[in-house]
């Protein structure tokens, strides 16, 4: 067996030796392939070939001296490749490390404390002024609203009142003709409190108004003109007014209304509803 392999080894050696010296002559070939093209002298004048014919004889000569640098290119690869192959074949390669169980199995580290912030403390809202008046106990108050007989009243406070100018409405309902009717509205003066106009739904040329102060209060009357009637339905007579800036307590404000129907005499009043009686106005003007 080492002697089949010392031959295989000589020869494989010299055909290395014989590839790395083999030089081809192309001056050489270049030579034959021109006297080929050229053929033979005639009388005088060479004989014209076709041009395609010529063509392919240059191109089956280029074709064999590829053909020769083909082989010669070969046969080195050829050695080169045999010698190199054992010397890849001693490579190792190191196995890639498989992690431990340990370092697998092992949880990762917790994250570092965080400090919580200090607490703060809820703001403390400070609370507004106490009101400059205080409202009456609802135990004191008129009730707003009254009825006697066909007639039915309210007084409250209109919604569009603000910090200067309010507005106090007197809301009747009748379901009779009225004859005659008196209607009073006594605002009390807790400061400030001045005329600021006055209106009626029912038409104004059947009423007479006055305004007047007296005893404390802004005083507005209005009467029928005798000879008028009311009809029957629901009819609102409001006393307008200015006052003091901020909240104004209607607690002491109070109305009354006298009427006629049908040769009976009616009576109905009351106050104005505070803001915590659920009423149908507002206390505060």
């Amino acid at each position: 067996m080492s002697m089949r392999r010392d031959v295989h080894e000589e020869v494989r050696s010299r055909l290395h030796e014989a590839a790395g010296a083999h030089e081809p002559d192309r001056e050489r070939m270049l030579a034959r392939v021109e006297r080929g093209m050229a053929g033979p002298a005639g009388s005088g004048h060479r004989a014209t070939r076709p041009p395609a014919f010529g063509w392919m004889r240059v191109a089956g000569a280029t074709a064999a001296v590829a053909g020769v640098l083909a082989v010669g290119g070969y046969a080195v690869a050829s050695a080169v490749k045999d010698e190199a192959a054992p010397q890849q074949q001693e490579v190792a390669t190191s196995p890639t490390p498989t992690p431990s169980p340990e370092a697998t199995s092992r949880a990762p580290a917790p994250p570092a404390p965080v400090e919580p912030a200090p607490s703060r403390s809820p703001e403390r809202r400070e609370s507004g002024p106490p009101s400059r008046t205080t409202s009456a106990p609802a135990t004191e108050r008129p009730p707003a609203a009254t009825e006697d007989g066909p007639l039915w009243s309210d007084g409250s406070v209109d919604p569009h009142s603000n910090d200067f100018w309010a507005q106090s409405n007197i809301t009747l309902r009748t379901r009779g003709q009225l004859t005659a009717l008196t209607v009073r509205l006594k605002v009390a003066q807790t400061g400030g409190v001045s005329n600021a106009g006055a209106w009626r739904s029912l038409p104004e040329n059947d009423f007479t108004l006055a305004v007047a102060e007296q005893d404390g209060f802004l005083v507005y009357t209005w009467t029928l003109k005798e000879g008028r009637t009311v009809p029957a339905g629901e009819w609102v007579f409001a006393g307008q007014f200015d006052h003091l800036r901020g909240g104004r307590d209607a607690g002491k404000d109070t109305y009354s209304v006298t009427a006629t129907a049908a040769s009976r005499r009616l009576s109905v009043g009351g106050g104005f509803a505070a803001v915590d009686d659920g009423g149908d106005g507002d206390g505060d003007s």
